[in-house]
């Protein structure tokens, strides 16, 4: 062939290889129009019509109380709302489903699958959200310290590298330096309340209950805001048993709360009993063990949120 004839073709032809990768894109990421969907020149959330379908992958490039932002492979942002019903689980195998999540698991890095609609205020809210376990176990481990890049690259070879290029940009963006990054270092302690148990028991006394209705008062307006709860117990008795006690003793504030005063259960970061492990009192003394018998309630905002939160905002 000649070289005037080759010259001629080559043009054509990488304008073939272009329209077909496109279209490759599309098939992948695409699954709503272009043409359903008008993205705001000041951000770079691209918004979803009211009612639209969507599922897609991505990487979660931010996180607050009640929505996180995705990051697909085409580095086109999207807002997603987390609600009650929203399905939270790891992929499952051919005989086994998947591990369910809470929603506090959602973490900046982590690659995930997300199916829902859009809502008016241009929101997906998600139906159901799955990712690999083995990401999330990344995640967690980027979540405490931010790696390096290269190392980041070798553990991900021949997993979507592309999609994990975006990741490993998101992480650096989150913190430089090596520094920790966590979702609770976006909260602020708000208020804490301290309630206290009698010998062997996780039932709540009439002081006590109190103690969270005023609490449980001040959640209302709040906006952004999750609750720490952590349980505690005095020194007597076995290890074992002061854990398992502790647990119970957070629980059962949980349960009050939610019951009680009708706080979503995704407002609760998961509750930890520590048995005796953190005493605040002398342990050898009959008042110091009284308040060793404890749980710590902390009311945590958000910082994004509540920096301008109007005042007539009520708790959704």
């Amino acid at each position: 062939m000649s070289n005037s004839v080759i010259e001629k073709v080559r043009p054509f032809t990488l304008a073939c290889g272009v329209a077909l990768l496109l279209a490759g894109t599309s098939l992948g990421f695409g699954q709503v129009p272009n043409t359903q969907v008008s993205q705001d020149r000041n951000t770079n959330i691209r918004y979803i019509p009211s009612g639209a379908k969507m599922k897609f992958k991505g990487v979660v490039i931010g996180r607050d109380a009640d929505t996180f932002t995705i990051r697909d492979r085409s580095r086109v942002d999207y807002q997603v709302l987390l609600t009650d019903n929203t399905s939270i689980k790891s992929y499952g195998s051919f005989l086994k489903g998947g591990k369910k999540f809470a929603v506090t698991d959602i973490l900046r890095g982590l690659i995930v699958q997300v199916e829902g609609r859009g809502d008016p205020q241009g929101q997906l809210v998600a139906e159901k959200i799955r990712f690999n376990e083995s990401d999330m176990r990344a995640a967690i481990t980027t979540d405490t310290r931010v790696g390096p890049v290269e190392a980041n690259q070798e553990r991900i070879a021949g997993q979507m590298d592309e999609l994990y290029a975006v990741a490993a940009e998101a992480r650096k963006e989150a913190g430089e330096a090596n520094e920790r990054i966590s979702a609770l270092d976006d909260f602020d302690v708000q208020e804490t309340v301290s309630v206290n148990f009698r010998v062997n028991s996780a039932v709540l006394s009439p002081q006590a209950k109190q103690q969270l209705d005023d609490l449980a008062a001040k959640t209302v307006n709040a906006k952004g805001f999750v609750l720490e709860i952590a349980g505690h117990t005095d020194s007597t008795g076995s290890e074992a048993k002061n854990f398992r006690l502790s647990r119970q003793r957070a629980e059962s504030v949980i349960q009050y709360l939610a019951v009680n005063h009708k706080i979503p259960m995704r407002r609760f970061i998961t509750p930890m009993g520590y048995g005796k492990t953190e005493a605040v009192a002398d342990n050898t003394t009959v008042a110091g063990r009284a308040q060793n018998r404890r749980v710590e309630v902390k009311m945590l905002l958000n910082r994004g949120i509540t920096r301008n939160v109007p005042a007539s905002s009520t708790r959704p």
